[in-house]
């Protein structure tokens, strides 16, 4: 970072590749940083997070994505260090720990570089159908491990709404920002390590939906000043007219910059319909690179007008919000998770996948690297 310098604007341009394939991905990554991407990002497999083990070495047979490996860690690490030496900017790599591997993952991660993981207090409760417990146990150990490592994490609040309505049900994804926040201070996270997650989901046939997500986007950007938070794209409305999903991917990267937000995802005009083409990437680039341009600061001189539509939705949110953390201090976390409170997913607390790994602690219990991780937060 201090030899090649960070990228000299915000949002960071946070771009996806993932082939299966560890030495497809390399090329199309370096050549996604040419292309001004800020983070690469490498999906993993899919039902990666299913394994309780983490596979070895270079791996070229994933599914919908590549295996994260140690090896894959290293081979990606490195050419990005290739990269960030050719454009004259520190190019960022994310992965991913969550699932059965949460601990693991965030290990290899920091003993790699990599700069980002994906590690959310609650995603593979209600989308892996992971145990709620072993979640929770293996995520804050895990982010212990990223607050040693100086990694920044992202969270999933995006994925409710690809469930959920996300007008009706927007009020979930800031409890959810808030319940991460906590977990994430509580293991040892400062604030510049939190990217919590929101997304650009509202159906665009509703009316004022523009005015909707701007409403969502700036009541996150104001509760979380100083986090990077992590603006999601469109995909549970696009259709496969690749005209109408380049404009809707224009108005979310508007957004973006309208609100400030720390780090953008690339939408893609075919997301959702078919596995993106490098030059559906390179046309996405494209529309994000003009608006982010044009736009500029353009965030210091939005200001919502006083008892205006943004207004009274960001405080119709937020009011919602209270009362449902109100609701879950009077009931606990884990009954309004078994009742489907995020995601309109029910999982309950004695229930789901990798439970027998959970072990209760014995009064004389002592865990070296514990007492080492505490002591360091």
């Amino acid at each position: 970072m201090k030899r090649h310098g960070d990228p000299a604007q915000r949002p960071w341009i946070y771009l996806i590749v993932a082939t299966g394939d560890i030495y497809e991905d390399i090329p199309q990554a370096q050549a996604a940083a040419r292309a001004g991407a800020d983070v690469i990002a490498v999906i993993r497999s899919t039902g990666q997070s299913l394994l309780d083990y983490v596979p070895e070495g270079a791996t070229r047979e994933g599914f919908a994505g590549t295996y994260a490996t140690q090896e894959n860690f290293r081979l990606m690490r490195a050419a990005l260090d290739e990269s960030s030496k050719e454009v004259g900017r520190y190019v960022r790599l994310t992965n991913y720990a969550s699932g059965l591997c949460m601990p693991e993952m965030a290990t290899l991660a920091g003993l790699e570089r990599l700069d980002m993981m994906l590690n959310d207090s609650m995603y593979g409760i209600l989308f892996r159908d992971i145990n709620p417990v072993r979640t929770f146990v293996d995520q804050r150990f895990s982010r212990q491990v990223h607050a040693r490592a100086g990694i920044i994490i992202n969270t999933g609040e995006d994925n409710y709404l690809t469930t959920a309505d996300a007008v009706d049900e927007a009020h979930t994804v800031t409890v959810s920002q808030l319940l991460n926040e906590f977990f994430a201070h509580e293991a040892g996270l400062a604030d510049w390590q939190l990217g919590l997650g929101h997304a650009f989901e509202i159906n665009p046939e509703v009316p004022e939906s523009f005015r909707l997500e701007l409403a969502h986007a700036l009541l996150a950007r104001e509760l979380f000043p100083d986090a990077p938070l992590k603006w999601m794209p469109p995909t549970k409305h696009m259709t496969g007219d690749v005209f109408r999903g380049n404009l809707l991917d224009g108005f979310f990267n508007l957004a973006g910059a309208l609100t400030g937000q720390g780090i953008l995802l690339v939408g893609m005009m075919t997301e959702a319909v078919v596995t993106p083409w490098l030059s559906d990437r390179d046309i996405a680039l494209q529309n994000v690179r003009y608006v982010l341009g044009a736009a500029g600061g353009l965030h210091e001189d939005f200001v919502p007008a006083p008892g205006g539509f943004i207004r009274r939705r960001a405080n119709q949110v937020l009011g919602e919000a209270l009362d449902l953390l109100e609701r879950i201090g009077e009931q606990t976390l884990l009954t309004a998770i078994a009742e489907g409170t995020f995601g309109i997913m029910k999982r309950p607390a004695d229930r789901g996948k990798g439970l027998s790994g959970v072990a209760a602690h014995e009064a004389d219990y002592c865990n070296p690297a514990t007492d080492i991780l505490e002591a360091t937060a």
